[in-house]
């Protein structure tokens, strides 16, 4: 038996009396030997206790690593559970793994992106991320960048037209000028209370896609003749049944009650129309409720849900493609309206 030791790629081509290219051809490039010659060696290193070529030193040298970084609009633990996320991810998924790329997901509430920048091949950035400072630093970085549903001017960005999108669903649910129409928005305000939106003048001037979203809500609005009340506009800090129950059960129970509920994702619509049903009230007799997003759960409650299907998973596969070819454009994908029978 040889003696342990910690091996480095010279030091065990010395100990067996190979060159280094004849060790690294053994681990990389078996072509380049023969078949006993190859086995014999990948033995003796095995016996030795050396395992190959440091991967991250030749990642290094070649400033290439084969992963992504797929920086998330939140944290990592509510980006999973979200059904819309988690249907991007699959299909960005999807593409790096079949052009052997390794996914790191990393957290939209982190502080900064030096800890991950110098070992990945750049990044996949879905949403804006809940740390501003992040988005700065993927202006500067150095490396590929595809954004999805914002833009830094990287110039290679992926999205809907949410505005669109919003003006059109919203018109579905808006029949008549005298309609009270309250927007259940989604991160509006740069923190994480559930409350009124009560300086729309400051909130219409953002580009996150929410903030799209309501300036189509908006314009559908002006569109029909409907006035807007006050506290009609409230702020979810996160798509979660949680915190969509508490702004639902509020809006539900304000007097006067509002008729139409525009909400900016599918969880929230569903858990208001939920919330709603406990109350005794009739969808869509009562009031009319039109999500955003087009999650499965949508089309199985009673009545389906009415909203925008965004195709995620399509979304995410195109961002993914984009980053492998180096694509240097902003291209604006499709979107559906699902009727259902909620408005």
């Amino acid at each position: 038996m040889f003696e342990e030791k910690k091996w480095t790629l010279k030091s065990i081509a010395e100990k067996l009396g190979v060159s280094n290219a004849t060790v690294s051809n053994a681990f990389n490039r078996p072509d380049q030997l023969s078949e006993k010659r190859r086995k014999d060696i990948l033995a003796a290193c095995a016996e030795l206790g050396y395992s190959g070529p440091n991967k991250a030193a030749q990642s290094l040298r070649k400033g290439k690593f084969d992963t992504v970084a797929l920086v998330l609009s939140d944290s990592v633990e509510y980006m999973v559970s979200d059904p819309v996320a988690s249907h991007f991810m699959k299909g960005v998924a999807s593409v790096l793994a079949r052009e052997k790329i390794n996914l790191l997901l990393f957290s939209g509430s982190a502080e900064h992106v030096n800890s991950v920048v110098d070992f990945v091949d750049g990044f996949i950035c879905y949403g804006r991320p809940r740390n501003p400072l992040l988005v700065e630093q993927l202006k500067q970085v150095r490396k590929k960048v595809v954004t999805v549903d914002f833009d830094i001017q990287r110039n290679a960005s992926v999205g809907i037209d949410n505005q669109s999108a919003a003006h059109e669903i919203a018109q579905l649910a808006i029949q008549s000028s005298d309609d009270d129409v309250a927007i259940m928005g989604l991160r509006l305000l740069d923190h994480n209370a559930i409350c009124y939106v009560e300086d729309l003048d400051s909130v219409v001037t953002e580009a996150s896609v929410a903030h799209q979203r309501l300036k189509g809500y908006l314009s559908a609005l002006s569109f029909k003749d409907v006035t807007l009340k006050k506290q009609r506009v409230w702020n979810i800090p996160e798509s979660r049944s949680e915190c969509a129950s508490i702004a639902a059960k509020q809006a539900l129970n304000a007097t006067p009650r509002a008729n139409v509920f525009l909400c900016m994702s599918d969880i929230i619509a569903l858990t208001l129309m939920n919330e709603a049903t406990k109350m005794g009230l009739k969808i869509p007799s009562d009031i009319r409720v039109v999500g955003f997003d087009g999650i499965d759960e949508g089309v199985r409650c009673n009545p389906p849900l009415a909203t925008v299907h965004q195709f995620s998973e399509q979304k995410g596969i195109k961002a993914a493609q984009m980053f492998v070819d180096g694509a240097n454009h902003e291209e604006t994908l499709p979107y559906g309206i699902r009727e259902g029978g909620s408005c």
